[in-house]
């Protein structure tokens, strides 16, 4: 089968690939990812990715547009479904692309992420392949977990510490709002 695979960053795409690979698919990759702040962290990411794809032989197509404002007027005012509406974004436009090339099915690697809404991605993917047309391959990649961080580190890939979002990054970082959230 051949998979269009929506593309976070380098290591969340290591084990995903791995697997699928062994499954037999053909794996092309898709980066669409408004919601990275800041900026230098999404040129990071894509730098990364760019660096494992090279060594492991995978086209990925790039939206290299910088899509910030786009994420923030969705969200913003919405910060409670901030996830729903980041999913749905990158999402659609990974159906988009699957159709423009005439895949038989696509993925993500949000499936990987022990940190992720798993169950809210599955369901999602799963409304847009009945609304598209195009299957949704599923597959639980957080069995993987450790194997992909290990393979990274291994590889010497840069590894963020927050999914990517300005929301996220606050969270990660700021001890009196991780505190005041805690209580």
């Amino acid at each position: 089968m051949n998979i269009l695979l929506h593309v976070c960053c380098g290591p969340c795409t290591t084990y995903p690939l791995r697997i699928l690979r062994e499954e037999g698919h053909q794996v092309r990759g898709y980066f669409y990812n408004p919601n990275i702040h800041p900026f230098r962290e999404f040129k990071r990411r894509i730098e990364a990715l760019e660096e494992l794809c090279r060594r492991e032989h995978v086209v990925v197509d790039y939206q290299r547009e910088y899509g910030l404002k786009e994420y923030l007027r969705r969200v913003v005012h919405n910060e409670e479904r901030r996830c729903l509406l980041c999913y749905e974004m990158r999402l659609v436009e990974t159906v988009r692309k699957a159709k423009e090339l005439g895949v038989d099915a696509f993925s993500t690697t949000l499936l990987y992420s022990r940190y992720q809404q798993h169950e809210t991605i599955r369901k999602l993917a799963e409304q847009l392949a009945a609304d598209y047309g195009i299957a949704f391959y599923y597959r639980d990649f957080r069995e993987g977990w450790q194997e992909g961080i290990d393979l990274a580190v291994e590889l010497g890939i840069y590894r963020q510490p927050y999914c990517g979002c300005i929301y996220s990054e606050q969270e990660r970082y700021d001890k009196k709002f991780r505190k005041k959230n805690s209580k």
